[in-house]
């Protein structure tokens, strides 16, 4: 079962590298796809079919985990159309992910 996930899930990645050389745009929105979400969903599901709970918290995560995302993409593509180098772009955009991760965790509802 491990080498399945293993498979599936570098599958999806290669497909995103693939779409990405020759249509970014494309590339960038499957990137974005909900499918690794669903997968980890399947596979959390597939574990313990009975742990809906879990489930319902791993939602929630993703769900405010939108946050962070959103603000590395926008630091890196400001970062970027400034001429940045693309090493201190994933930087910059890395921090501000991580400040939003911070957040997350701090401001996330608590299952109790």
């Amino acid at each position: 079962m491990f080498l399945t996930k293993l498979l599936l899930s570098n599958l999806i990645i290669v497909t995103c590298v693939l779409a990405g050389r020759r249509w970014p745009g494309l590339g960038g929105l499957i990137a974005t796809m909900p499918l690794t979400s669903l997968i980890v969903l399947l596979w959390l599901y597939s574990d313990d079919p009975s742990q809906t709970m879990r489930l319902n918290e791993y939602v929630r995560g993703v769900l405010w985990g939108i946050g962070p995302t959103i603000a590395f993409f926008a630091a890196l593509l400001l970062c970027l159309k400034r001429g940045m180098s693309v090493p201190l772009a994933l930087l910059i955009g890395a921090l501000c992910w991580a400040i939003g991760a911070v957040l997350h965790q701090l401001l996330l509802p608590s299952s109790s």
